[in-house]
């Protein structure tokens, strides 16, 4: 899935560009920081996906929709934005945005709205007759990463083994001490966890001993 991000600050545009470049299963075209350039990029690079804030120097983002829409058909449209008027909600709902981040955003709720396109962008593009059971599929809101959208260095074997025992956990487990269960070293157990924690199936706490830095508990949401 090809994506372009519209935001006028270059460091957010950044940190979104780092985050999504970890992401299996998509690619970052371009980066916009105006309107204008927005629509520039999206006619002439034809993503699947933008990432748009609405605050633009040029323009509010949720007033270039429609022109987005005509330079590229089928456009999926993230809203991410620190407005909280209900006013650019409503507009964004009645104008078919998938979904609306505010800042700011956390990257756990972005991977979701990511993993949300993926999965939308699939289902349409699977064939066959639409029924009941593809337009469940297609509007349900619990959508999570599918194994084809794992990360790199993230195997669903593996995963699933990790999930399991960590389910098994009820007082949780340092990355350290699961790591040992699956047979594998405290940096590949962490990655795993955290991962969990991306997707919203895992969380963390601090926990502080009696002597030594605090630890990282991990537990199954």
């Amino acid at each position: 899935m090809k994506i372009v991000i519209a935001e006028d600050d270059y460091r957010v545009a950044d940190i979104h560009q780092q985050f999504l470049e970890r992401v299996g299963g998509v690619e970052v075209l371009a980066s916009a920081s105006t309107a204008a350039e927005t629509l520039h990029l999206v006619g002439n690079l034809k993503p699947d996906l933008l990432l748009l804030d609405v605050y633009m120097p040029d323009s509010l983002g949720i007033h270039i929709i429609g022109a987005l829409r005509e330079a590229c058909p089928g456009l999926q449209i993230i809203l991410i934005t620190a407005a909280t008027d209900r006013m650019v909600l409503e507009n964004a709902l009645n104008q078919g945005v998938i979904d609306y981040l505010i800042k700011p955003i956390e990257l756990e709720r972005l991977s979701v709205a990511i993993a949300k396109a993926l999965h939308t962008r699939k289902v349409l593009e699977g064939g066959g007759e639409v029924d009941q059971t593809l337009i469940d599929r297609l509007f349900r809101v619990d959508v999570k990463p599918e194994p084809a959208d794992l990360p790199k260095g993230i195997d669903q074997l593996t995963l699933e083994k990790v999930k399991e025992l960590l389910g098994q956990q009820e007082e949780g487990v340092t990355a350290e001490a699961l790591g040992q269960l699956f047979g594998a070293s405290r940096t590949t157990s962490r990655r795993y966890l955290e991962y969990l924690i991306s997707i919203g199936e895992a969380k963390a706490e601090l926990v502080y001993g009696i002597v030594g830095r605090p630890e990282r508990k991990y537990k199954r949401k």
